[in-house]
Formats: structure tokens, C-alpha cells, sequence
């Protein structure tokens, strides 16, 4: 008897996606289901290139619609980050029908507004864990995101999910900064907000924990944990605190429990955070 195959669509709301990295998509995920078990279904616009953009805001918000709403689909894995979600987020949202309700979605960096947006209008499952580039770089990393959108298994996640019952999200920190105060930021009151971070110097990431732990919506949290902080652009002189020590600091002025580390970041051990209770 022939298994009907899982088919995962594979869309691009963010930075232009350069062809030859998805034609490495394409030929991991060939090579790791042979036999055709898993399908990656690759938008047609997936290459679109307007100026930054893969494909102008138009075409972008288009392709994740119609995979999104397509019920012979199973999933949505977002090909990469980079910029431009947040152009789109709120058009997408009246569009989307029954079948996108019924999806997981898959991505981070920042991919983080959709997934705010959606979990705000509770739209599918979502969570922040690895794109589909990151996967075709690494086969644990490839297989541990197409796992959960088939499965949703629960010993994929970061860990502190096992111990700790309440609901949780996670960010990339300047994704969840920019989005504070707009139409689509989701209600976190009471959620565990675990952060991480790339290609920033550690003065950038004071300012914008200054920033967040000021927001009133976000101080009814139930905690930050902060994951890597990866590749820190030098300071000139050294900024003398690391990034954990800059969570702690603004965590306490802001009357927000530290809940220590996560085991997320920009890297092929980024776990997955579904957003919501367990």
C-alpha cells in the first residue's frame, strides 16, 4: 500500500531567496525522503526579486495565502528571514480560511511578526524554530523542523517546555521590539517570552531590553529567558556586560522574572518554541 506523502509548502514572505539555495532545499529534502514520504512543495514565486524583497509585498503576501489556504498541503515551512513580513502581516490576515487554520507554520528571525500575527488571530499552529535554508545546511536541523510540522513531537522542543506548563513564545529580540504596539502584537500576558539574537553589539541589545521590558503589555509576562546571542559586533570600548547579564538587569528593573537560559538562536541547535500552552 502506497503512504500518501506529508506535503509541506515552502514559501518566501521575507528577503529575496537566492535560486541555488533553493535548489538545495529541494535536493536535501530528496535525499533524506527517498522514498517520498515528505514532499516540499516550493512556491512559484520562491525566486521573485523586487529590489531587497523576494517579490514585491503584493506577490509575497499572495504565495503564503495560497499555500495556506491550499488543502493539499499539510504545512507551511518559511524558506528564510531576512526583512519584509511585517509589510504583509496584516493583509494576509483577512484572507486566510478554514484549511490555514488547521496548519503548523514553521520559521524565526523575521518570520516572527507572521507568527505573532497568527497566533494573535489563532490561526493554525505556529512556532519559532528552523527555517527551511537553515535545514538544508544541516540534516538535524532539516529533520527536526520537518518532524514537528509532521508530528508535533514534543521531545523536539527547547527543553524548558518539559518543566514548565506555562504558555510560551520566542523571539528573535528586535522582531518582538519593532512589533510591540502594533496591530499585531499578540496578548503575552502570562506567557514565558524567550529571546534570541544575531549580528547585533551588546549596546543595541541593552537598549532594546530597555525598550521591551518598559512595555506595559509586556511586564504582565511570566518571565524572559534569553537565548544565544550570537555573532556580537565588537564594541569600541567594551560594553562590559554580556547578554545575559543585560536580560538580568532589565529583568529585575522592570519587576520581570529572569528565568534563566534557552536553548534557542541563529544556529543549527535553534529548538523549537510552539507559541501557546502546552
Amino acid at each position: 500500500m502506497t503512504t500518501k506523502a506529508f506535503r509541506i509548502g515552502v514559501v518566501n514572505a521575507s528577503s529575496r531567496l537566492d535560486p541555488e539555495r533553493g535548489q538545495a532545499i529541494v535536493d536535501w529534502a530528496q535525499r533524506m525522503y527517498p522514498a517520498g514520504e515528505v514532499e516540499l512543495v516550493m512556491h512559484p514565486s520562491l525566486y521573485e526579486v523586487h529590489g531587497h524583497f523576494g517579490g514585491d509585498d503584493a506577490t509575497r503576501a499572495a504565495a503564503l495565502v495560497d499555500y495556506a489556504n491550499d488543502p493539499a498541503l499539510d504545512a507551511i515551512w518559511f524558506a528564510r528571514g531576512g526583512y519584509g513580513s511585517c509589510r504583509i502581516a496584516e493583509a494576509v490576515l483577512p484572507q486566510l480560511n478554514d484549511h490555514a487554520r488547521t496548519k503548523r507554520y514553521l520559521g524565526y528571525s523575521d518570520v516572527g511578526t507572521l507568527l505573532a500575527a497568527f497566533y494573535k488571530a489563532g490561526i493554525g499552529t505556529v512556532a519559532h524554530g528552523p527555517m527551511a535554508s537553515d535545514g538544508s545546511r544541516n540534516d538535524l536541523t532539516g529533520l527536526r523542523a520537518i518532524n514537528w510540522l509532521r508530528t508535533g513531537d514534543q521531545t523536539l522542543l527547547e527543553a524548558s517546555l518539559h518543566e514548565d506548563s506555562r504558555p510560551a513564545v520566542a523571539f528573535n529580540l528586535t522582531i518582538l521590539n519593532e512589533l510591540v504596539g502594533t496591530a499585531v502584537e499578540p496578548d503575552l500576558r502570562g506567557h514565558v517570552i524567550m529571546l534570541e539574537e544575531v549580528s547585533e553589539a551588546l549596546y543595541r541589545v541593552d537598549r532594546m531590553m530597555f525598550h521591551l521590558t518598559g512595555q506595559a503589555s509586556i511586564r504582565g509576562c511570566a518571565g524572559i529567558r534569553m537565548g544565544r546571542v550570537s555573532d556580537v559586533t565588537e564594541n569600541d570600548p567594551d560594553f562590559g556586560m554580556t547578554a545575559e547579564e543585560i536580560a538580568r538587569y532589565w529583568c529585575e528593573r522592570a519587576g520581570i522574572a529572569y528565568l534563566g537560559s534557552a536553548d534557542i538562536g541563529h544556529d543549527r541547535d535553534n529548538k523549537i518554541v510552539p507559541f501557546g500552552p502546552r
